[in-house]
């Protein structure tokens, strides 16, 4: 047997509570693979609180390209707000290091584009975290789809319905296009229609409605879209950050059982349910109902998996044309949303302002009209109210 590689050097970027609650414990799981070498932050006083929290001696630096130079990473964990996204992965991959950033991994498609060309040229990679690919359920539910064995997909749900109250807005890059990316489509519900298209594959077509009913932001606060599968599946998308009872659903009706995992942050084995058909035999369905590890979804496990890519000498999960994927669902809700048309999956590309933007400078919604309400049916303006 040949012998596992050196532990890979790691660097974070950011040390806020994404980094200090996930990917520290993440690393520290994988601490027979990874050794964390350096840490980046504006903010000498996190800066310090990280370096005495985390295990052995970090070294401190004030910014990204000051830490490439002096300690040159295998890989750099990025952890800070996301309009920084884009130009801390590509730096690093410039310095030949691997990335892994939390989501999303940038603002636009055109932005991602430049991020593939950094990779094209450096040989490394980046990966975007979506954590809730990587549990034991939806790698057993994912499995079970595609293999057919529970039939045709047919109609899905997928639901994020979370709460974010004025004081989540207050800092100052949320809500913003130029920080943000958009709203709750881009940033909060962006996990669980990742998980959706995880599970049912490439997607053709999709409506969708955007609005900004209570929050004084640029973006919106609810998004919902009605999306055709290329199987010919449909399905229904709820993003909203206005919802009391917070929770995250996912449900596909295929021709033989229902799938339904419902959760908030994270899921485990038991979160997920199949429910068979009348015709389908009780013993094929025992078979469904529970994979024979249970291994949440977190960031442990996707750090796990790009370390056994990189293991392995192949491209890491969460790159390339699955990431770009995503992005592209986000961009085209937001087009179809905005612009109360049909959007069919590719269309998105160099020239259309959904490609450089996600708001692609609609009228109703260019940074320059932050309180402006979005068109719904191409006239009615629905317009914000009150926290």
């Amino acid at each position: 047997m040949s012998a596992r590689p050196a532990r890979r050097r790691v660097a974070v970027v950011g040390t806020g509570a994404i980094v200090t609650g996930s990917h520290l414990p993440a690393l520290a799981a994988h601490a027979d693979r990874t050794e964390l070498v350096a840490a980046v932050d504006v903010d000498p006083e996190r800066l310090d609180a990280f370096r005495a929290q985390a295990p052995g001696d970090v070294a401190g630096y004030a910014s990204t390209d000051a830490m490439l130079d002096a300690v040159r990473p295998d890989l750099v964990l990025v952890g800070t707000p996301p309009s920084l996204h884009r130009e801390q992965t590509v730096a690093a991959l410039k310095a030949g290091a691997w990335v892994l950033c939390e989501k999303p991994l940038c603002l636009s498609l055109a932005e991602y584009d430049d991020i593939a060309a950094a990779e094209e040229a450096s040989g490394a990679y980046a990966s975007v975290i979506f954590q809730h690919r990587y549990g034991s359920g939806a790698a057993h539910a994912r499995d079970l789809i595609a293999s057919g064995e529970l039939g045709a997909p047919l109609v899905a749900h997928c639901q994020t319905t979370w709460h974010r109250d004025a004081a989540y807005y207050a800092v100052p890059w949320r809500g913003r296009w130029s920080t943000e990316g958009g709203g709750p489509t881009m940033g909060h519900g962006i996990h669980q229609y990742d998980l959706l298209l995880h599970l049912l594959g490439p997607w053709a077509e999709i409506r969708a409605m955007a609005s900004r009913l209570v929050h004084d932001t640029e973006s919106e606060d609810v998004s919902t879209a009605l999306v055709r599968f290329g199987s010919g599946a449909l399905a229904t998308v709820v993003n909203s950050v206005l919802s009391p009872e917070e929770v995250s659903r996912i449900r596909v009706d295929c021709a033989d059982a229902t799938v339904e995992l419902t959760h908030l942050y994270g899921h485990r084995n038991d979160d997920w349910t199949y429910t068979p058909a009348r015709h389908v035999a009780p013993a094929r369905a025992a078979a469904w109902r529970t994979p024979g590890a249970d291994v949440p979804s977190s960031h442990t496990a996707q750090l796990g998996a790009v370390l056994d890519a990189w293991d392995a000498g192949a491209r890491p999960p969460g790159s390339g044309q699955e990431a770009r994927a995503t992005l592209e669902f986000a961009a085209a809700l937001y087009k179809a949303a905005f612009t109360g048309r049909p959007v069919r999956a590719g269309e998105i590309a160099a020239g259309d302002p959904f490609y450089s933007a996600m708001h692609g400078d609609h009228p109703d919604w260019a940074p320059e009209n932050p309180r402006n309400g979005p068109r719904l049916e191409c006239s009615q303006r629905v317009g914000p109210t009150e926290v």
